[in-house]
């Protein structure tokens, strides 16, 4: 059974960075894509960031391109979302989700296995 667990969320002041951390077991996490997702009260959940299995390509949202650096550790079995500069637009719900047919998968949102949310709060 897969499990896929967040944490790292929080309150923070706008401008302020926190690092979210996601971590997965009961599949090989070296051989899948994974990326974030985040979703607003009453907003459609929206891609974040996307990484692939070997860290060689990353896709970001426009509104995050150059605030936010997706990254990942295999060996430790984690991926992670530094996010900087936050801004009272970025609260939400953040989402972990693991791509079993890659980022480019146009499907993503339906085959992915995903945690369960770590909230993050930007105040003004």
């Amino acid at each position: 059974q897969v499990q896929v667990v967040e944490s790292g969320g929080g309150l923070v002041q706008a401008g302020g960075s926190l690092r979210l951390s996601c971590t997965a077991s009961g599949l090989n996490f070296g051989s899948y894509d994974m990326g974030w997702f985040r979703q607003a009260p009453g907003v459609e959940r929206e891609e974040v960031s996307c990484i692939n299995w070997s860290g060689t390509y990353t896709y970001y949202d426009d509104s995050v391109k150059g605030r936010f650096t997706i990254s990942r550790d295999n060996a430790k079995k984690t991926q992670y979302l530094q996010m900087n500069s936050l801004k009272p637009e970025d609260t939400g719900m953040y989402y972990c989700a693991i791509f079993p047919y890659g980022c480019s998968d146009s499907s993503k949102v339906d085959d992915a296995y995903w945690g369960q949310g770590t909230q993050v709060t930007v105040s003004s």
